[in-house]
């Protein structure tokens, strides 16, 4: 079975393009106009081990926001696409990951319940183009959209940048956890014999 996802969004704000295949190699190809950004995704497909194709286009003269959340958005619904029948699915994945002087820690449920918990305290600011706050965004507009339970908690740390990367590797880890398939799994992970819809 090929889990593949593929999400095509065009407003006035934004126009975007995902693929992601679960089963891959870690492997991205990303263009968001946002380079802060585009480092964050490469580290979601390679510490993940997904696929992940993003080209975006959108209204950066006004500022990085619909760029990223529609992003999340549709990075989400792929990745909700992917898995399809969540026959065999682990379903639950958890990381704590270091980068230097921070430490993150992120726990998922693909649920069927849409909920984010974002534990950061972060300066306001930027990292290159890319606004701290847009963190929360990008990763609420994921959960949202994917439909999943995700808890990110920042334990520690200093320097922004390590911050946010040892939160997004750590969401990746998790992730590539959770959308594992495993043959002692029997039929929807779940007591209920179906996910929430």
């Amino acid at each position: 079975m090929v889990r593949k996802g593929r999400i095509t969004r065009k407003t006035k704000e934004t126009q975007i393009q995902v693929t992601v295949s679960l089963d891959g190699r870690g492997e991205a190809e990303v263009a968001t106009g946002v380079g802060f950004f585009d480092h964050m995704l490469t580290h979601l497909a390679r510490h993940g081990g997904f696929d992940l194709v993003v080209k975006a286009k959108g209204d950066l003269h006004i500022d990085p926001h619909h760029t990223v959340e529609d992003v999340g958005i549709c990075l989400g619904k792929a990745f909700l696409d992917a898995v399809a029948e969540p026959v065999g699915l682990v379903r639950f994945g958890h990381a704590v990951v270091p980068m230097d002087e921070a430490l993150a820690e992120v726990a998922v449920d693909f649920s069927g319940r849409p909920f984010l918990h974002f534990d950061a305290a972060l300066p306001q600011g930027r990292v290159g183009e890319f606004d701290i706050e847009l963190a929360e965004e990008f990763l609420r507009a994921f959960s949202v959209n994917a439909r999943m339970t995700v808890h990110v908690v920042l334990r520690y740390g200093k320097n922004t940048h390590h911050c946010i990367e040892a939160m997004f590797k750590a969401f990746a880890r998790a992730l590539g956890e959770a959308m594992r398939c495993d043959a002692r799994v029997q039929g929807v992970p779940s007591t209920k014999g179906m996910l929430e819809a």
